[in-house]
């Protein structure tokens, strides 16, 4: 089966348009090889997927002729990414927003100031 083909049926992207996107930008990978989204995959291949800021390594286990709901694709993909990857990119998507009570309205230019500077504050000090 297709590289690309096989992304879209087990869910890993949402479109198979997405899929060979990401295949002909070098997201996706085999063996440390960029590979084309013709490239057959094979039980027991190891692909890896740059997605935004997270790296997910997924094994193929099987194939399937067409898309399944999420719940049966667990007998076609095994995740082995790390957990602490995805703790991680939640973590960083969350320092990321600023969360707000409902009808306080928008940040005064005062609040926003201060917003910013701790954002750049938590930027330079990530090490």
């Amino acid at each position: 089966m297709r590289v690309d083909k096989w992304l879209w049926t087990t869910r890993v992207y949402k479109t198979r348009s997405q899929a060979t996107e990401a295949c002909k930008t070098n997201k996706v990978k085999i063996a440390d090889v960029a590979v084309k989204a013709s490239r057959e995959v094979k039980v027991g291949d190891i692909i890896y997927i740059n997605q935004g800021i997270i790296q997910k390594i997924v094994k193929v286990l099987g194939f399937t002729p067409n898309r399944l709901s999420a719940k049966l694709i667990v007998d076609f993909i095994q995740d082995l990414t790390p957990e602490s990857v995805y703790t991680e990119a939640r973590a960083l998507m969350k320092a990321r927003f600023e969360i707000r009570d409902r009808g306080i309205g928008r940040p005064t230019k005062r609040e926003r100031r201060n917003l910013d500077n701790m954002k750049e504050f938590l930027d330079n000090n990530d090490d």
